[in-house]
């Protein structure tokens, strides 16, 4: 360190999307890139500036890749760091490394011939655009479908059995309902109508929620 923490926490205060907290030791820099459906940070990093070290500390969720969530937050460190380069001197051997580590896995990614990897290309495409032939033409039938299996359940009397049954359904079985309710309704829940059918507290079906969406099962939509 060349100059002081409260120089390059003024510095870093400039960036708007950033989050700063000053220790008599370090400078905590936290970038929250998604939250939760409670709100909380799901995706993001901490840098911790230290006097004589960058310590640097991310989450990883199951839905984005180990190798390309560590290049994603290299290149977000160099950036950091040439905010505050006068303030703070980084020994080029340490970078050098880091860069060359970088290069070697986007290598060991890239390394299929061009031909087998257009031709894998090509074959994914059309098996995209078929499903998607197939998707347009269920639509009109899964929305009828749905429509009339909700209204047989409203007049089978052994709905109204197994909704007491469903009092005490397991995590697992539960996690399953809440995911058939979102495909059924578009992407979207109703935490007290679901509530109110399966007979489960609004609390534990909004903590299973938040678990899917954790997990990658399900994601937030703004």
């Amino acid at each position: 360190m060349k100059g002081s923490f409260a120089d390059i926490s003024k510095l870093l205060r400039t960036i708007s999307f950033l989050e700063i907290a000053q220790e008599k030791s370090a400078v905590n820099v936290v970038y929250v890139e998604s939250r939760d459906i409670d709100k909380n940070p799901y995706l993001f990093s901490i840098v911790k500036i230290k006097k004589d070290e960058v310590e640097v500390l991310y989450t990883i969720p199951p839905e984005i890749s180990p190798r390309k969530r560590r290049m994603d937050v290299l290149r977000y460190l160099l950036n950091i760091l040439s905010i505050f380069d006068k303030e703070y001197e980084i020994e080029n051997k340490v970078l050098y490394q880091l860069v060359e580590d970088a290069v070697k896995e986007i290598t060991d990614s890239v390394t299929m011939e061009y031909s087998k990897l257009y031709t894998a290309y090509d074959s994914l495409k059309k098996e995209a655009i078929d499903l998607r032939k197939k998707s347009e033409r269920l639509e009109d039938q899964v929305e009828a479908l749905t429509n009339q299996n909700y209204e047989l359940k409203s007049e089978n009397d052994e709905f109204r059995l197994r909704l007491n049954e469903l009092e005490h359904l397991s995590e697992e079985t539960l996690r399953t309902k809440i995911q058939e309710w979102i495909v059924e309704h578009n992407g979207s829940i109703n935490l007290s109508e679901f509530s109110k059918i399966y007979k489960t507290p609004e609390t534990r079906v909004e903590e299973i929620l938040n678990r899917l969406v954790s997990e990658g099962y399900i994601e937030t939509v703004s």
